[in-house]
Parts: C-alpha cells; sequence; structure tokens
C-alpha cells in the first residue's frame, strides 16, 4: 500500500490527516529498530544526550515535590520527552538533531498535546497501581516509600510500565506528526500493537534491558538509554506502517 508522506510537524495547517494503515512485520524487526535507532543517535550523540539530560532532570526535579510536583511531572516530561522524537525526525531527514528540537511540541495542536499527555498518565497510573498492589507503595509521594522501594519492587513497577506503555507507542507520532484527532490517535497505536505483539514484546525485553542498564550506571546510562528508546519507538512507527524513505529525508 502507498502512504501519502508525512506531514511536517512545522507546518500549523493541513488538508486531511493521512491514513496509515499498520502492517504485520516479523517479530525480528524489533532489533532492527534499535539497529536504526543508534543510527540515527550516531547523527548527534552530543545533543540526543543533553534532550536526555533535561527530560530525566525534569522528572527528577519534579517527582521531589510530592503529589503535586509528581502530578505535574506527568504533563511536563512527557512533552519535553518529546523534543527525542522531534530529534530522530530531523536526523532521519539527513540533517541533525538540534537542542531546538525540545521546543517543536510548541507548535502542536491542543488535542495533540492532550494525546501525548493521556499516554503517559496512563502509563504513570499502570505503575501506581501496582506500587499500591504489591508494596503499598504510593509513587505520588516518593520520599515517604524509601523502605519498600526496593530494587526488586522498582524492577516490577518498570516491567509493568513498560508493558502498559507498548500499546501507546505510536500515539506521539500520529498525534504530532500525523496530526489525527485524539481518539483516532489512540486507536491506530493500538491497531498496529495488535497485529504486532510478538514483535512489541521483544521491543519491550530490549527496553527494559537499557532500564537495567541506566540503573546499573547510577543514572548516566538514561543519557543513552532514553534517546535509543525515543529514535527506536521512531523507527517502529514507520517500519510498521511502511512509511518510505523519501517521506521523512527531505528537510522541509
Amino acid at each position: 500500500m502507498n502512504h501519502p508522506p508525512m506531514s511536517d510537524p512545522s507546518q500549523s495547517s493541513y488538508d486531511a490527516p493521512p491514513a496509515r494503515t499498520a502492517r504485520i512485520v516479523p517479530p525480528t524487526r524489533a532489533l532492527a529498530w534499535y539497529v536504526e535507532a543508534m543510527r540515527l543517535w550516531r547523527r548527534g550523540p552530543l545533543t540526543f544526550m543533553a534532550l536526555a539530560f533535561v527530560t530525566v532532570a525534569a522528572d527528577f526535579v519534579l517527582s521531589l515535590i510530592p503529589t503535586v510536583g509528581v502530578v505535574v511531572a506527568q504533563v511536563i516530561v512527557p512533552l519535553v520527552a518529546a523534543g527525542l522524537l522531534f530529534a530522530s525526525l530531523s536526523a532521519d531527514r539527513g540533517g541533525r538533531p538540534r537542542f531546538a528540537d525540545i521546543a517543536g511540541i510548541a507548535g502542536a495542536s491542543g488535542a495533540a498535546i492532550t494525546a501525548v499527555i493521556a499516554a503517559g498518565v496512563v502509563v504513570f497510573a499502570a505503575e501506581a497501581l501496582t506500587g499500591l498492589a504489591i508494596a503499598n507503595v504510593d509513587l505520588l509521594s516518593p520520599g515517604t516509600n524509601d523502605a519498600s522501594l526496593n530494587p526488586g519492587t522498582m524492577l516490577v513497577i518498570y516491567t509493568i510500565g513498560i508493558a502498559v506503555s507498548l500499546p501507546f507507542t505510536f500515539v506521539p507520532f500520529a498525534a504530532l506528526f500525523d496530526r489525527l484527532p485524539f481518539r483516532a490517535a489512540f486507536a491506530q497505536s493500538f491497531d498496529a500493537f495488535t497485529r504486532n505483539p510478538a514483535a512489541f514484546t521483544i521491543y519491550g525485553f530490549i527496553s527494559l534491558a537499557l532500564l537495567l542498564f541506566g540503573w546499573a550506571t547510577f543514572g548516566l546510562g538514561l543519557l543513552f538509554a532514553v534517546p535509543l528508546w525515543a529514535a527506536s519507538s521512531y523507527a517502529a512507527w514507520k517500519d510498521i506502517f511502511g512509511i518510505p524513505a523519501h517521506a521523512t529525508t527531505t528537510p522541509p
């Protein structure tokens, strides 16, 4: 099937959202998504790391404020992290990622911003409920749970978080790049997941391995892991929806 070129996120208007149909890909394509992520990362490793640092720092600082800060983080952090998606787009178009990509979200519609935030909130809610269920941990007040937040508990919480996030992997791309309406963005992402559960399962395990790498390096590894998560999801989006190279390699 021939798909229309990807919308230019820098444009403020469009004629109609492109109709994309998810295709079924071999499970091993999950490995190729991370190989492609490495290619994109190498086009601007320092920039990707800088964007990751801002994302991780925003999450860390806001999480120091019980309840209010944690809630605000669920709004701010996904929007900051979207800069990594725009950076992946810049790298794929033959240019280099820029720190200014962090402001790419500013040109998005209210519906797109809401979709990005909602996808993140769903994942956080799953993690919070898991924490309460297995260890009576309140993620809204992390400072009060120091004794309960042992490595085993954190591993279970974030494993569930990654698993729940998989059906919503493509919501930001559908909302920000294709400018699909809120419900359509979620529906398209979920359809892609249901057509490729095996590939997404492998992808989830690799993502979890990167998270463990981040922990093992006292958080420093997240400066490498976070950009790879973003760039690999971008590569997966292009692959599953069969987006041709010319649709994203020509600068606007």
